[in-house]
């Protein structure tokens, strides 16, 4: 079993306690690594390590495009342990190897996007009256914290980092303890390269330790976080003691808006793929459906024949779907399907599978639940599985209705080929991205994403989250 240390000021080590973590591999059950069990102590450790060398003259000298090659140097390091990394990927996360590499392929463009971007963010001047020159900067605002989710790790720790070392900011980086894998692999980059020490720390263990630990340091100047509402909630609410602003991306329970004059095939593949993608692991999974009613039959039969034919399995087997990630998430999703049983009708799925190579993980059907109720938990809450559940409406109007039912509003698909409904479904739907005729547009890597409502706050990914990293200050020089 590989040992994993933490990464901070440059050096590689354990623990204050000298405890460990196991970290598990989903498709089989078998135990991956152990990582260190990090403490408050070592979080302070980190923090003052990304402090010293933020107020630091060695990365303060660092020019704003020198700061954009560092970037691009981790860049070409993911891109030249691309296959080593997808393997990683998919299997400390359980999720299919095309879908790991394309986790891979999203971390490269981060931080070449931001790379590029470094020496682009430019100030402004205010005209106020003669003989006052009044001009706008942005500064970085110090250290960032980056709390990581378990579900596209890679993915979530490369936007949010790069963008903020592109502004000038050093980073602590605690990842989730379930899959901590290849944000040790970025760790091993950073130390590859000619990058003040300090800049870049990476510390492992529990949220409730080494996660609460660092959203409620006092020297925390900025907080980006992912994951549930619940714990989102406890994450700003430490962050808010110190007044540290936050940014937040939390759940989705986000509609596929079906019409009747669609293209039926690439809504049905748009529909489909918002759900399996990483098991329905994903934030932004399209787990509502709402179909016209007058076209619900046909689109539902053929749906159904779709979800059918998938494969189950392995990681690296590369089938449509993996595993559940662990027994409490599996066990949330069957809870989840037992109300099914009472309350809908399930038309494909709605059980366990072992498939071959995989007994030891766990493993649930792709499913379909007909008949749900809008006030149903399982049209409410965030089920983080492959559970589709379907609504009908008949106009418009109907469909806006059902797509603000929620206390959600992350993502949103449309199928229809009539601009004017397009337009405005677009216009009056409460959700941070909307996505006509396509659902994700190829990564979305220059798109804001973020929610409304419980989804969260804030903007990640493009050029608005560099903002997220950088404080606003005016000057203002009196000239005879």
């Amino acid at each position: 079993m590989k040992t994993i240390e933490m990464y901070v000021n440059g050096e590689w080590c354990n623990s204050s306690n000298e405890e460990w973590i196991p970290v598990t591999e989903p498709s089989t059950g078998s135990e991956l690594a152990r990582i260190p069990r990090g403490q408050s102590k070592d979080v302070d450790i980190a923090v003052n390590a990304a402090k010293d060398a933020f107020e630091s003259d060695a990365w303060r000298s660092v020019k704003p495009f020198e700061r954009g090659r560092m970037l691009t140097e981790i860049a070409a390091k993911i891109n030249e342990n691309r296959d080593e990394l997808a393997e990683l990927e998919s299997t400390d996360v359980g999720k299919p190897l095309s879908q790991g590499y394309a986790d891979i392929d999203a971390a490269i463009r981060y931080f070449e996007f931001y790379a590029g971007a470094a020496d682009k963010v430019m100030g402004d001047t205010i005209p106020i009256e003669d003989g006052l020159l009044d001009y706008v900067v942005r500064e970085p605002v110090g250290v960032t914290a980056h709390i990581v989710p378990w579900n596209y790790p890679i993915q979530i720790l490369s936007r949010s980092v790069a963008a903020a070392i592109a502004m000038g900011n050093t980073v602590v980086v605690k990842s989730a303890e379930d899959t901590p894998l290849t944000a040790a692999k970025i760790a091993e980059y950073f130390d590859q390269i000619n990058i003040p020490k300090g800049v870049f720390n990476h510390v492992t263990g529990y949220g409730k330790e080494a996660g609460a630990s660092l959203a409620a340091h006092p020297l925390i100047d900025h907080l980006t976080f992912t994951g549930s509402v619940e714990t989102g909630t406890a994450v700003a609410n430490r962050a808010t003691s110190n007044v540290t602003p936050v940014t937040l991306e939390l759940g989705g329970k986000s509609p596929n808006i079906v019409f009747a004059d669609c293209d039926i095939e690439k809504a049905l593949t748009g529909v489909t793929k918002a759900i399996i993608q990483n098991s329905g692991q994903t934030c932004s999974a399209g787990s509502r459906l709402l179909i016209e009613e007058s076209f619900k039959d046909e689109f539902l039969d053929k749906l159904v024949a779709r979800f059918k034919e998938l494969s189950i399995g392995p990681a690296l087997e590369d089938k449509d779907i993996g595993p559940i990630l662990n027994e409490k998430q599996y066990n949330r999703v069957m809870n989840f399907l037992e109300i099914a049983e009472e309350e809908g009708n399930i038309l494909a799925g709605g059980g366990p599978v072992a498939p071959k190579n995989g007994e030891n993980g766990c493993y649930i059907e792709p499913t379909i639940i007909d008949n749900v109720a809008p006030d149903s938990r399982l049209a409410q809450e965030e089920i983080f599985g492959p559970v589709l559940a379907v609504f009908t409406f008949k106009s418009a109007e109907d469909a806006i209705d059902l797509a603000n039912s929620t206390d959600y509003g992350l993502v949103t698909g449309i199928w229809t080929q009539n601009i004017n409904k397009a337009h405005l479904l677009s216009s009056r739907i409460r959700s941070g991205q909307v996505f006509v005729n396509n659902y994700g547009a190829g990564g979305g890597i220059q798109m804001p994403f973020g929610g409304y409502k419980k989804s969260g706050f804030g903007r990640e990914k493009g050029w608005i989250a560099l903002y997220n990293y950088t404080q606003v200050k005016n000057v203002a020089v009196r000239y005879d």
